[in-house]
């Protein structure tokens, strides 16, 4: 199939791998970058609410503002979108979620293009969920995220004016985004030993005891393995939610880990949700965080020269997006390690 541009149209099966909302976001990502129009159907075919949510859909959207694109099928619902880029324009942004759907998703979709492909530095007010399931949240991204960006040779600034929440979302995030002209590559094979752990225990619009409960628990279980912790307490404005977050500065870059509150889901499960995963981490003396991988393979998908790192496990996640990068980028990117174990990556 061509596209009014007489280029050929990239057909992309939403179902495969893993499944979910990174297929659309690397696609557009990578379509913005090499100019390559696509079309993406079965859109997240195996989740519970199939096709565009509010959150992929301002993805969509916002891929399409910066980048100028022609859209068919951007709304709510659809499991069908063909997406043909234009010309990249950095400058002031604005996208309202409208729920509590993932800023640092939309965010993850547009920095690439827009530090690497346009002219000047943009600025991006991001509102929506900052502490949301299944996403990374604000720490995540401005501790770990950005650490490794910054490795690479991107440079971004991140600032969340108010925290977000499931269900209400409402938080505000502000990024500034400087243009690059290089990305360097990353060969990374080994940590140092973690002895020490910072962090925080935060509640917003709940009574202190849930903060306090979630830094016991985490305290008392980091302790057991060695590790000297230092976690206070915070108490923030909106909500109301709460987060517990790990974090190792001993690691390549600063981790961070971090768990949720729910509706019925008691303090301890939050605090026992951030510690299993950096337990996982440590145990696996990888230098790579298994999310920080998956966000590592795009910008080392177009870097100059070969990048290595083992990553602490390998996920149907990451393996889907490397399947992703290789519709647009020409470029021999190696995975070794089973599904749930760690492994190695190789970008020749």
């Amino acid at each position: 199939m061509k596209t009014a541009y007489n280029l050929p149209m990239i057909e992309i099966d939403g179902s495969h791998g893993e499944g979910g909302g990174q297929i659309l976001r690397t696609s557009l990502a990578l379509s913005l970058i090499t100019q390559k129009p696509f079309r993406l159907y079965n859109i997240r075919a195996g989740r519970s609410k199939p096709g565009l949510q509010p959150q992929h859909l301002m993805s969509v959207r916002a891929a399409a503002t910066i980048g100028n694109a022609n859209l068919h099928g951007d709304a709510i619902g659809s499991r069908d979108l063909t997406f043909e880029p234009g010309e990249i324009k950095h400058g002031n942004y604005r996208f309202a979620i409208g729920t509590a759907g993932a800023t640092g998703l939309v965010l993850q979709t547009i920095y690439l293009p827009l530090a690497w492909k346009a002219a000047g530095p943009s600025e991006i007010t991001l509102i929506g969920g900052t502490h949301v399931t299944t996403s990374p949240c604000f720490h995540f991204l401005d501790v770990t995220w950005r650490a490794w960006m910054e490795r690479i040779g991107l440079r971004l600034k991140l600032t969340m004016k108010r925290p977000g929440f499931y269900p209400r979302g409402g938080g505000e995030v502000f990024v500034v985004i400087q243009p690059t002209q290089h990305l360097r590559p990353l060969r990374i094979s080994s940590r140092s030993p973690i002895t020490r752990a910072t962090g925080f225990s935060a509640s917003a619009g709940l009574p202190e005891h849930v903060r306090q409960r979630q830094a016991r628990r985490a305290t008392w279980r980091l302790k057991d393995r060695g590790i000297n912790v230092q976690l206070p307490q915070e108490e923030w404005e909106g909500g109301p939610g709460s987060v517990l977050a790990i974090r190792f500065d001993e690691a390549p870059v600063p981790t961070l880990f971090f768990g949720l509150g729910a509706r019925g889901k008691s303090s301890e499960a939050v605090a026992d949700e951030a510690v299993d995963q950096a337990l996982r981490y440590l145990d696996s003396g990888a230098p790579v965080d298994t999310h920080s991988a998956d966000q590592l393979v795009l910008p080392l998908a177009l870097a100059d020269g070969a990048s290595e790192f083992r990553v602490a496990e390998v996920t149907r996640h990451l393996t889907t997006n490397i399947a992703v990068v290789k519709h647009f980028v020409e470029r021999e990117i190696s995975c070794e390690g089973e599904e749930g174990n760690s492994g190695r990556l190789s970008f020749g």
